[in-house]
């Protein structure tokens, strides 16, 4: 639905009414026994009404962004390069771990000073995170081209896979200390030293009253469902909480409920998008990969490629509920009036960053993420090249291809 929003102005944050009613089949979209976000402020009449009317200029786009620590630079490259389109307005974001960070860190730029602004702040946050051994992700000091510059002391261009951690001995030294202790144990209380960075770049002011909507997802320990955080609910916290991982950190307590990863429960979730935006054009930053060739066989490979399953399940799932909607609008067997019908888009590149194991999303050396950074930048040029016209007219994700492949859908 396009936005009569200009691109760049400050404003009060928007927020649609739920897509369709309590009982209705898209009701489905809604994982069961989840932690409901928080209310949305109540919109003017007159800000409703100019989002129902369809008009000329800037399509309004959700965005919703993976986490994936490091990983996350390939994210901020993708946002780089679609804040250069001014014919995509931005509407609602949603992330887990570090897409929450760089939804939170977009949200906080746009305030100040639009598209420039959001662009300059996501680059001086990921230059702050690869500029020091601040340990955001978890890492050990770690240099992963120590092995090329003592051969060579020119710099050059390396493989991808240099970038991987499973022979780097501080590396193997935490895997194997984290697989006997526990951070209740040694003392680790919470993402600190990222709070750090975040805090650096992020204001909760600008979370909660900025022009873009944000939804942030963690995982409750206690129940093990998914709660969205928005509106006033939004803080520091909760993006430490959706960044925690138990491995490494103990659980960010908020309202006295403790919170892992938003990963482990919607990476990134959906149906706030569905229910709280009105913006019709859904696009996804993926950067798990659903898929990869061989069998696991050592025990590292088995935990990494358990983890990535587990970290897609929920979108996976999301998007099945998503596409048995979308089937039945498209035969003509629920009323279109009353439900969201949705064009879902998505930005990938499994092929570049399938030399990167599981061990690479704790590697912050900023030679890395510029390289993810770059790749992020070349995917989104290659997809807005290809259905920058789409947008507002059809999607041009094929579920069925890409998320139900061999189920029975």
């Amino acid at each position: 639905m396009p936005s009569s929003r200009t691109p760049g102005k400050s404003a009060a944050p928007r927020r649609s009414k739920a897509a369709a009613g309590r009982g209705s089949p898209t009701e489905a979209l809604r994982p069961q026994g989840v932690l409901e976000p928080e209310p949305p402020p109540a919109r003017t009449k007159k800000r409703a009404a100019r989002r129902a009317v369809r008009g000329s200029g800037p399509v309004a786009v959700d965005l919703a962004l993976q986490g994936g620590g490091a990983h996350g630079a390939f994210t901020w490259g993708v946002l780089d390069r679609l804040l250069e389109d001014e014919s995509i307005a931005l509407d609602g974001v949603s992330g887990s771990s570090a897409g929450a960070l760089n939804a939170a860190v977009l949200a906080t730029g746009w305030a100040d000073g639009g598209r420039a602004g959001a662009r300059a702040a996501l680059h001086a946050f990921w230059h702050d995170v690869g500029g020091s051994a601040s340990g955001c992700f978890g890492e050990v000091s770690i240099d992963p081209w120590a092995a090329f510059t003592h051969f060579s002391p020119l710099p050059i261009e390396q493989p991808l896979a240099a970038f991987n951690l499973d022979q780097n001995p501080g590396y193997v030294w935490l895997a194997e200390f984290l697989r006997h202790v526990s951070p209740y144990q040694f003392g680790a209380h919470g993402p600190e030293r990222l709070g750090t960075v975040v805090r650096a770049h992020v204001r909760e002011d600008a979370l909660r009253g900025g022009p873009l909507t944000l939804f942030v997802t963690a995982t409750a320990v206690q129940t093990g469902r998914p709660r969205v955080f928005t509106g006033d609910a939004l803080s520091i916290d909760a993006l430490l909480a959706s960044s925690c991982l138990p491995q490494l950190f103990r659980a960010v307590s908020i309202d006295g409920e403790p919170y892992w990863d938003g990963g482990y429960s919607g990476n990134p979730a959906l149906w706030p998008l569905i229910y709280q935006t009105a913006a019709t054009d859904l696009l996804l930053v993926k950067v798990s990969p659903l898929q990869r060739a061989g069998t696991p066989e050592t025990a590292a490979e088995i935990a990494d490629r358990v983890n990535e399953i587990t970290f897609n399940a929920g979108l996976v799932a999301e998007m099945r509920a998503i596409h048995f909607v979308q089937r039945l609008l498209a035969d003509g067997r629920v009323d279109p009036g009353h439900y969201k019908s949705l064009r879902l888009h998505m930005v990938a590149d499994d092929d570049g960053l399938a030399p990167l194991a599981a061990s690479s999303k704790m590697n912050t050396d900023w030679r890395f993420l510029q390289r993810l950074h770059a790749m992020g930048r070349a995917a989104a040029d290659r997809w807005l090249d290809a259905h920058r016209a789409d947008l507002g007219q059809r999607s041009t994700l094929d579920l069925g291809t890409t998320f139900l492949a061999g189920r029975d859908v």
